[in-house]
């Protein structure tokens, strides 16, 4: 007897290689994929501009980053001390206007280079609302916690969010190399605010709208993570205490299953010996000179160095 219905991804006929470049942007669940391909030592960029949730804000993300186009004092704004940017998540703010201008561009120069080499993009959308800051009238990625009355919300219509996907493959397409795969998904995390009703109409437009917007491409491709925790891991003993987050264990499962369909043999063993490693190096000793805890140390480091051969890019840069 079957318990459960399960999801599955389609295997890829093009598999992630050791060296492949994967740069990822979206919101917080594509994070938490790009943590774990970091942990796995292959070359990820994540979300130049902090988390960002709707496709007309990734776009406009996508289109800075291939242009190489610069923020200018003119484009922030102050609020509590510090100098903000809509478009970019709060960890860029700062109490003083160049040290918020240089960490916004120094992540465009670096997203802009990364881009030039990159083999996947991964692109997770989380709603299809989105902001208006009224005194400028400009749609915004983050409203920064700013008063609610600056705001007007409103959800994107299906022309603007199939609009926003198609100019961002196609900005992706032009810098990325030329079998760039794009890997579409929808994030699982309720946007619950929004009122219930509310966020299924919203996931609901964003899964119509790749849809409808990948047909027009080749190499670009939809992942059912969003069906996967719905339908797949449906009880809440796979979300984090919030009850909307997707708990480590719902966030390895699908990352397994995503492994299996798109990792290459070499690329699978490489990342399983890595989360190895990374789970030895988190152990601790009182005692540093204990003939155990050096031979320990010893094999580690073996192990490490082992990694390192396999791979021309630098792995465990801290060891």
């Amino acid at each position: 007897m079957k318990f459960r219905t399960e999801v599955s991804i389609n295997e890829s006929k093009k598999k992630i290689d050791l060296e492949d470049r994967i740069f990822s942007i979206g919101s917080c669940f594509a994070s938490e994929m790009s943590d774990l391909f970091q942990q796995g030592q292959l070359q990820a960029l994540n979300n130049p501009f902090g988390t960002v949730f709707n496709p007309f804000s990734i776009s406009n993300s996508v289109k800075r980053l291939h242009d190489a186009d610069f923020y200018q004092e003119e484009e922030l704004i102050t609020f509590e001390d510090e100098f903000i940017s809509l478009d970019h998540h709060t960890s860029f703010n700062t109490r003083y206007i160049h040290q918020t201008l240089e960490r916004i561009n120094a992540n465009i120069e670096e997203g802009n280079s990364f881009l030039q080499e990159t083999d996947w993009v991964i692109i997770t959308y989380g709603t299809s609302f989105i902001y208006e800051f009224l005194p400028k009238q400009k749609l915004v990625a983050n409203c920064h916690k700013i008063p609610q009355k600056f705001f007007g919300k409103k959800l994107l219509s299906h022309q603007e969010l199939t609009d926003s996907i198609c100019n961002t493959v196609l900005n992706l397409k032009d810098i990325c190399k030329d079998d760039v795969q794009i890997l579409f998904t929808v994030s699982p995390v309720r946007h619950t605010k929004d009122g219930m009703i509310e966020n299924q109409l919203s996931k609901s437009k964003l899964i119509t709208a790749v849809h409808e917007s990948i047909l027009q491409f080749e190499n670009c491709h939809y992942l059912p993570v969003y069906e996967i925790l719905m339908d797949d891991l449906r009880d809440y003993r796979f979300y984090k205490e919030d009850m909307i987050h997707p708990n480590n264990q719902a966030v390895n499962y699908i990352f397994e299953k995503f492994g299996n369909a798109y990792f290459s043999d070499a690329t699978k063993e490489f990342i399983k010996e890595n989360f190895k490693i990374n789970k030895a190096l988190e152990h601790r000793t009182t005692d540093e000179k204990d003939p155990k805890y050096i031979e320990f140390k010893e094999k580690l480091n073996e192990k490490i160095e082992n990694q390192r051969q396999k791979v021309k890019h630098k792995i465990f840069p801290n060891d």
